[in-house]
């Protein structure tokens, strides 16, 4: 069974993302900000993290750029799942290392697809 990391300040939003994730047969852990993500990865490196951009302690961006410095052999897929929505913002995740992009909210069959999309299912 797949691992997702599910990061986001936001307790619903992580179970609603839970709950989707576990329909498409993924393990859930999750974490409140990138602090908490980067313990998580030190722990167990997940096949993918869900990751929220605008997070108190450690946003979004700095945590990928934490996730870059570990040089993991199996880094997880990463997809941003927000509501910043400017091109440049799209283009600065992927630029910092996300695989994909997610907008908020969003349903079972957009993160089907972005799963797809990172080739993990």
């Amino acid at each position: 069974m797949k691992h997702c990391l599910v990061v986001d300040d936001s307790k619903v939003i992580r179970q609603v993302a839970r709950h989707l994730l576990q329909t498409l047969d993924f393990d859930v852990t999750e974490a409140s900000n990138g602090k908490e993500a980067l313990e998580e990865i030190g722990a167990h490196i997940p096949d993918a993290v869900l990751l929220d951009w605008n997070m108190p302690v450690m946003d979004g961006m700095e945590f990928l750029s934490a996730l870059g410095e570990l040089n993991l052999a199996d880094r997880p897929k990463t997809i941003f799942c927000t509501s910043e929505n400017g091109v440049s913002r799209v283009r600065d995740a992927i630029a910092a290392g996300a695989d994909e992009y997610l907008m908020k909210p969003f349903d079972r069959e957009t993160l089907q697809e972005k799963l797809v999309a990172v080739g993990l299912i």
